[in-house]
């Protein structure tokens, strides 16, 4: 239960994953124990600020504390919070997370204003459970605090994974693929969207509803892309698929235009840097913008030695692109690949992909 918990006799390792350690920074926030947090040398560089702001302004004691770049250990000493209203100054579904999760031990009534819808699967699965978060336009409410229930539950597919494949299908002249069980939550769908608005052959099927999300099977079939403009509030849906959405917009007939998706510059490398750098050394003409990318296509795709930087979604990403290639494609660092789908180059491989792993 909520009160259950109890102090870690060790620093508590989050791996790659930056959604691991902001949520629980908002969880362990106000326990009656001191935590640490630390994660790998990727992790321990990005920014945690934007996390350990609010939740300092509701009571919490946390510390950042370093011996290099590369080497973080955040130190949490359980305090009582406080509610309070907050206006996010970006959207940020792991920020709201965080505070919604510290906010189950608070006192007084939190308040979470947002700049723009972000993803609300800790919402729901909280609401699932009983709480009574409300929601009304941008502003989420929390203020009574009863016992969650416990339930079963089935977890959909994620939609950031099966982007790899929705684009993929696209790199081979033919064939078809069916992807089940995948969450469709319309805060997350952004890649579908986009995907079916520059033409793509997605059929969504046998909508059903796990545990107060929405889940489809989806059916992809080749098909020829028209090149697009992405802005504003359509970003925060996809953002994590953007590396891939440019493998997309690449094989697209046009001019291709990203922007207002600066958060890229924050992930587990800066993405914007990283797609444009390793995506020209496979000879896609790619142009870096402050906010996003700016390309034309349809480009021919050459082999070529490339870097993930250590980031799973840039190594995925490149291994799509890869599927198009004239030549072969080296990937450095795919190790880090395991951190969010581990049978991500047997899936590969079933779609045609010739990866061998070193």
């Amino acid at each position: 239960g909520l009160h259950g918990l109890k102090a870690p006799t060790q620093v508590l390792d989050c791996g790659n994953s930056g959604t691991t350690m902001r949520l629980l920074m908002g969880v362990l926030a106000g326990q009656p124990f001191s935590s640490r947090l630390t994660g790998d040398a990727s992790l321990n560089q990005r920014p945690m600020g934007r996390v350990i702001e609010p939740l300092t302004q509701m009571g919490a004691q946390i510390e950042e504390m370093r011996a290099g770049p590369k080497e973080r250990v955040i130190r949490i000493d359980g305090q009582p919070l406080g509610g309070m209203r907050y206006a996010m100054p970006m959207a940020s579904a792991q920020v709201k997370s965080s505070l919604l999760l510290a906010g189950l031990y608070a006192s007084g009534t939190l308040e979470i204003v947002e700049p723009m819808a972000s993803r609300n699967h800790s919402e729901l699965m909280l609401m699932a459970r009983g709480l009574p978060l409300r929601r009304e336009a941008d502003l989420i409410t929390l203020s009574q605090r009863e016992k969650l229930k416990a339930l079963d539950t089935e977890i959909p597919g994620d939609i950031s994974s099966a982007a790899f494949f929705l684009v993929g299908l696209g790199m081979v002249p033919d064939g078809e693929i069916t992807l089940q069980g995948v969450g469709i939550n319309p805060t997350r769908t952004g890649i579908l969207e986009v995907l079916q608005g520059m033409g793509a052959d997605i059929q969504v099927s046998q909508t059903r509803e796990w545990g107060g999300e929405s889940v489809a099977d989806l059916i992809v079939r080749p098909a020829p892309l028209k090149g697009t403009k992405i802005a504003g509030a359509v970003i925060p849906k996809m953002i994590d698929e953007i590396p891939v959405f440019c493998v997309a917009a690449s094989q697209a007939s046009g001019e291709t235009v990203i922007s207002d998706a600066q958060e890229l510059r924050v992930k587990e490398s800066d993405r914007i840097a990283a797609v444009v750098e390793e995506f020209k050394k496979l000879s896609i003409n790619i142009n870096e913008l402050n906010d996003g990318m700016h390309l034309f296509g349809p480009q021919s795709v050459m082999g070529g030695h490339v870097s993930s930087r250590g980031d799973h979604r840039m190594a995925m990403a490149l291994a799509i692109a890869g599927l198009g290639a004239e030549g072969e494609v080296i990937i450095d660092e795919v190790e880090s690949v395991e951190v969010s789908y581990p049978g991500f180059w047997e899936d590969y491989r079933r779609l045609g992909g010739q990866a061998q792993i070193t």
